[in-house]
C-alpha cells in the first residue's frame, strides 16, 4: 500500500523500478559470482580462471549466457514434459522471490520522492523468506523424478533428505536472533543492530556466535555447496538431479543456486553482521551519495561472505552422505538447541 503522502501511481511507478532494479542487479551479480568463483578457485588452484573473453575474463558470463540460449535444447523422450519443465522454473523463481524481502539500505530521495532501499517489507519477512526457499526443494525433488533417470532420482532424493534435515539447523540458529531483536521485520532487525560494529547480533549486541556458525554450516548444506555438494556428486552420480536437463533449463538451476548463494549472504549480513549500518560520512558527501553509502557497506559485507563460499570449496574435501547427515543431527541440532536454551535464559535474565 502507499506510504506517507505518496499517490497509488507514484507508488506503483517506484514500486515497478525497485522491482527491475533489484532482479537486474541481483541476476548480473549471479552471472559475476560464477566469474569470481572461476577466478578465485583458479588462482587457489595456481592457474588463472577465465582470461581470454574480454580484459581478466570479465566478458565470459555473457558469453556463457549466450551459449546456453544458442545451445540446443534436447527433451529425453521418456520424461514427464510438464514437471520436467516446471522444475527449473521452480528453482529459479523462488531463488529470486526472496530478494523482494531484502533490506538493501536506508532511505533515499529522488525527484522529490523519499522510498527505502527495498521492494516491501512485513513484520513477519524472516518468515517469508524461509518459507518461500524451502519452496525450491520441490524444484529439486521434482526434477529428479520427472527425468525417469535413476541418477537424477537418487541425486533428488539424497538433496531433499539433505535441504530438509540442515533446514531444522539453520531455523534453530535464527531463533536466537529473533529472541535477542524481538522482531521478524529485516529491516528491525537491522536498525536493532545499529551504534556500532559491538552491536552487532554475532558480537556483544545478541552473543550469537555460536548461532552465526550453525546458520553458515546449515547455510551451505542448504544450497548445495561444497563440502556438502552430495546432491551434485559429479564422481557419484554424473551431476545429480540435472543431468538429464541442457541449455537454458540446465542453466536455470545453476542460476538459481547461484542466487541462492547471494540471499543467504544478504541474511548472514543483516541477521548477524548490523546489515548496511555503517558511517555514511553526511558531513563529506553530497546528499545522494551519503543515502547510498549503507547500500556500499551492505554490499561489502556480501561480497565477503560469497568469497568465503568460494574459499571453502577450493579448500575442504566434499562429506560422505552419512557424515553429511550425522553432522546436521548429532551435531548441529544439539549444539542448535543447546545455544537457544543458553540465549533464552541470557535474556530472560535481562528482562
Amino acid at each position: 500500500m502507499p506510504t506517507g503522502n505518496l499517490s497509488v501511481t507514484t507508488f506503483v511507478i517506484v514500486s515497478i523500478v525497485k522491482i527491475v532494479v533489484f532482479i537486474g542487479v541481483l541476476l548480473t551479480g549471479v552471472a559475476y559470482t560464477v566469474w569470481l568463483e572461476r577466478k578465485v578457485v583458479g588462482h587457489i588452484q595456481n592457474r588463472w580462471g577465465p582470461t581470454r573473453v574480454g580484459p581478466f575474463g570479465l566478458l565470459q558470463p555473457l558469453a556463457d549466457g549466450l551459449k546456453f540460449i544458442f545451445k540446443e535444447d534436447l527433451t529425453p523422450p521418456y520424461v514427464h514434459k510438464f514437471l520436467y519443465i516446471l522444475a527449473p522454473m521452480l528453482s529459479l523463481t523462488t531463488a529470486l522471490i526472496s530478494i523482494c524481502l531484502i533490506p538493501v539500505g536506508g532511505n533515499i530521495t529522488v525527484a522529490g520522492v523519499t522510498t527505502p532501499i527495498q521492494i516491501t517489507d512485513t513484520n513477519i519477512s524472516l518468515l517469508i523468506i524461509l518459507g518461500i526457499t524451502s519452496i525450491g526443494v520441490y524444484g529439486v525433488a521434482l526434477a529428479g523424478w520427472s527425468s525417469n533417470s535413476k541418477y537424477s532420482m537418487l541425486g533428488s532424493l539424497r538433496a531433499s533428505a539433505q535441504m530438509i534435515s540442515y533446514e531444522v539447523a539453520l531455523g534453530l540458529s535464527l531463533i536466537g536472533v529473533l529472541m535477542v531483536t524481538g522482531s521478524f521485520s529485516l529491516r528491525a532487525i537491522v536498525e536493532h543492530q545499529a551504534g556500532g560494529f559491538w552491536n552487532w547480533n554475532v558480537f556483544l549486541g545478541g552473543g550469537q556466535f555460536v548461532a552465526f556458525f550453525i546458520y553458515l554450516c546449515a547455510a551451505y548444506a542448504e544450497t548445495n555447496r561444497i563440502p556438502f555438494d552430495l546432491p551434485e556428486a559429479e564422481t557419484e552420480l554424473v551431476a545429480g538431479y540435472h543431468t538429464e536437463y541442457s541449455s537454458m533449463k540446465f542453466a536455470m538451476f545453476f542460476m538459481a543456486e547461484y542466487a541462492n548463494m547471494v540471499t543467504v549472504a544478504c541474511l548472514a549480513s543483516i541477521l548477524f553482521l548490523g546489515g548496511y549500518n555503517g558511517p555514511t560520512f553526511s558531513g563529506f558527501l553530497p546528499p545522494i551519495l551519503s543515502s547510498l553509502m549503507p547500500v556500499f557497506w551492505f554490499l561489502v559485507r556480501v561480497v565477503f561472505f560469497l568469497f568465503v563460499y568460494i574459499w571453502v570449496r577450493g579448500t575442504l574435501p566434499r562429506f560422505r552422505y552419512d557424515q553429511l547427515m550425522a553432522f546436521s543431527w548429532k551435531f548441529l541440532l544439539p549444539l542448535s538447541l543447546a545455544n537457544l536454551m543458553i540465549t533464552g535464559l541470557v535474556v530472560a535474565l535481562r528482562a
